[in-house]
């Protein structure tokens, strides 16, 4: 299975609660795969889940891993990371990961710009969130050249002004229902919209996503 959703100029909605889990290559770690390039290397992004006790063997990222973990604890011999916690693994960067009880994370891999060297490691629960646009809370997790990514709350019944995103914007709706004028995406739904793509985003209640703008290139 090679080069799935890799066209950035497509706009693609995945309600990866409705996908099934696909095993790996070892046992006890399953994924559901949003986009990738190649089987087990290069560009890929994914819900991965690690059973109680399951590991990964060793292993290089070579253009940088990008995590967030969405339930469960997730583990490194560097530390324990729990559920709300944003990583960076910056390019040439090495680890065994494992999971002692279980956890549920958002991982892109070999998506990093070669200059975005910067070790990011941040427990949501505890970080501050700041005023948005209208009222929104939001909080920032990285920022490097024209890509941005941020956790952002809408209150109930929110709504942002119709906007385009210049070099594109994705979202992982953590939990609540996002909404626009193209459809609903209940807590699960991964959403990739290209450069220049335009909508009127609004919600019912109260929702928190993760958002990364900017990355997605200007052609």
């Amino acid at each position: 299975m090679q080069h799935i959703n890799l066209d950035m100029s497509q706009k693609v909605v995945i309600r990866s609660q409705h996908q099934p889990w696909q095993p790996s290559p070892l046992p006890g770690v399953t994924r559901k795969v949003l986009s990738r390039e190649h089987a087990e290397s290069g560009h890929a992004t994914s819900i991965v889940r690690y059973e109680a006790g399951s590991h990964f063997s060793p292993h290089l990222h070579p253009m940088g891993e990008e995590i967030y973990v969405i339930d469960g604890v997730f583990s490194d011999e560097h530390g324990d990371y729990p559920a709300g916690t944003y990583i960076r693994n910056p390019p040439g960067s090495r680890h065994q990961p494992f999971s002692k009880n279980g956890c549920t994370l958002f991982v892109k891999l070999n998506q990093f710009l070669p200059d975005d060297t910067i070790q990011v490691c941040i427990n949501t629960q505890q970080a501050i969130w700041h005023p948005g646009q209208g009222n929104l809370k939001v909080m920032q997790l990285h920022q490097h050249d024209v890509e941005h990514t941020a956790l952002v709350k809408w209150p109930a019944g929110e709504k942002f002004v119709p906007h385009r995103h210049f070099g594109g914007e994705e979202i992982l709706v953590l939990s609540g229902t996002f909404c626009d004028e193209h459809g609903h995406y209940p807590a699960g739904t991964w959403l990739r919209s290209p450069h220049m793509s335009e909508h009127h985003p609004f919600v019912e209640q109260e929702t928190v996503i993760l958002v990364k703008v900017g990355h997605l290139g200007t052609q």
